[in-house]
């Protein structure tokens, strides 16, 4: 497994990262136990912990800019787009620099057996596996919380994001982080093995594709280890013959575009009723056509490339099957120059099409007709993936209740799905288990540890 940043718009290798050894890794082990053990990581110590991240924050901002542009150069999103993910990065961490002391106070349990409370106490190293889609958002949703309970970090990423990879640790040695806190790893899938199986390793916190979900689970669970897994989604945008039309479509089009349609919980399935269905189709393949493909660098692109050639292919070969299997192509579908991939609308996706339980990880997007909310709902369920949702409808009451039957861990109403720090974050069925951010997440990695005085 080579870790290299290869530019996704020029094509061009920009840097070649040296794989760490087994005696590296163990040093790194070794190293972030220590800090485990140390005082560092006891409960009293939590306002030691909320100082490192609010320094962390302010060496974010400092350099915000800059991190930026790397993220843009690493896998290729728009500059706007890289920044919008810094910002939210450095929210999440002044969010658990603030509130972490509160989300972790004991909670009382009173019961016959005398006065109780639940503490909570770190476990131990987390290894994070991360992906390349948002390269330093999605190590910062873990690094916040798990240092805020005194969990040292350890973490393999994507190998095609390597320069965001080293810029975290960078990033927290400027923030004056104790030896140990967070470390990069970069190491080949025998040694994520090894290291998961290695008993300072307490639990393992994995964002990726539902096949590298499933290995990883099981060799978390075969060593008994917590693990949390965010996959794949499939998700849907239900739009009701009452909604207002051009302002879901329109939220559509962004919700499947934003960082080239490579999102897990990005808009997949236009679930739209037959009497607004006309008007939602026209008003998509309009957005659709007048995209702009460029430099993300570039403030005037409205479209980034993929991360990458074999991405380009793989979704290509997506859709031509789609199409063979009997999809009917309603825009899109045409040539584009590098690693671009015109944005593409297809419909009449049978459910014997290998495309109707599939994640397109890019600019396609799926169009079913319905004639009611009773068949939407059934259409959005039947689904391998149960990650997020939206629902568009001026009738809030009943925009509820379609929330309330989709079975996904999250659903947004009159607006597309985002992420912010105070929300927690997570699917269920194939789109995985446990939760990030929030309340929810900072307890994921930790001993719910009870106590109980006797009564006297």
């Amino acid at each position: 497994m080579a870790y290299q940043s290869l530019n996704p718009f020029t094509n061009e290798l920009t840097k070649t990262f040296n794989n760490h050894t087994d005696a590296k890794v163990e040093n790194i082990l070794t190293q972030a136990y220590a800090l485990y053990q140390s005082a560092w990581s006891q409960p009293q110590n939590i306002s030691d912990r909320q100082a490192l991240l609010r320094r962390l924050a302010d060496v974010m901002t400092l350099h915000q800019e800059k991190i930026a542009r790397i993220i843009t150069q690493d896998m290729g999103k728009r500059l706007a787009e890289s920044r919008n993910e810094v910002d939210n990065c450095i929210e999440i961490v002044q969010y658990y620099a603030e509130q972490a002391a509160e989300l972790l106070k004991p909670v009382a349990y009173p019961s016959k057996l005398g006065k109780g409370w639940v503490e909570h106490h770190p476990i131990g190293i987390i290894l994070a596996i991360e992906p390349w889609n948002f390269p330093i958002y999605q190590l910062i949703r873990v690094i916040a919380p798990a240092m805020a309970v005194g969990n040292p970090v350890v973490a393999k990423h994507a190998s095609n994001v390597p320069q965001c990879a080293q810029l975290m640790e960078d990033l927290l040695h400027e923030a004056n982080a104790p030896a140990g806190a967070y470390t990069n790893l970069f190491v080949n899938t025998q040694q994520i093995a090894t290291i998961i199986s290695d008993k300072r390793v307490q639990g393992v916190a994995l964002t990726g594709s539902e096949g590298a979900g499933s290995i990883v689970a099981g060799q978390a669970g075969s060593k008994l280890k917590k693990a949390t897994m965010e996959l794949g989604g499939n998700d849907v945008f239900v739009v009701t013959e009452d909604a207002d039309v051009a302002a879901a479509a329109h939220t559509a089009v962004g919700g499947r575009l934003f960082n080239a349609g490579q999102v897990c919980i990005a808009a997949k399935r236009f679930i739209v009723h037959e009497q607004v269905a006309e008007e939602f189709i026209r008003i998509v393949k309009e957005d659709f056509a007048n995209v702009v493909m460029g430099d993300p660098l570039d403030e005037h692109t409205t479209l980034a490339p993929l991360s990458s050639r074999k991405g380009k292919e793989d979704l290509q070969k997506q859709l031509d099957s789609a199409i063979s299997h009997g999809a009917k192509v309603l825009c899109g579908n045409q040539p584009a120059e590098g690693n671009f991939f015109t944005p593409t609308l297809i419909t009449d996706i049978s459910r014997d099409n290998p495309a109707y339980f599939e994640e397109f990880f890019g600019p396609v997007a799926q169009l079913y007709i319905v004639k009611n909310d009773d068949e939407a709902i059934a259409l959005a369920n039947d689904s391998n993936f149960g990650l997020g949702g939206t629902v568009f409808s001026k009738d809030i009451e009943r925009a509820k209740k379609l929330a309330s039957r989709i079975e996904t861990g999250m659903v947004f109403i009159n607006r597309f799905g985002d992420s912010v720090a105070e929300l927690p974050f997570g699917g269920v069925k194939r789109s995985g288990f446990g939760r990030e951010l929030s309340d929810l997440g900072i307890k994921e990695f930790v001993n719910h540890k009870l106590v109980v005085v006797g009564q006297e």
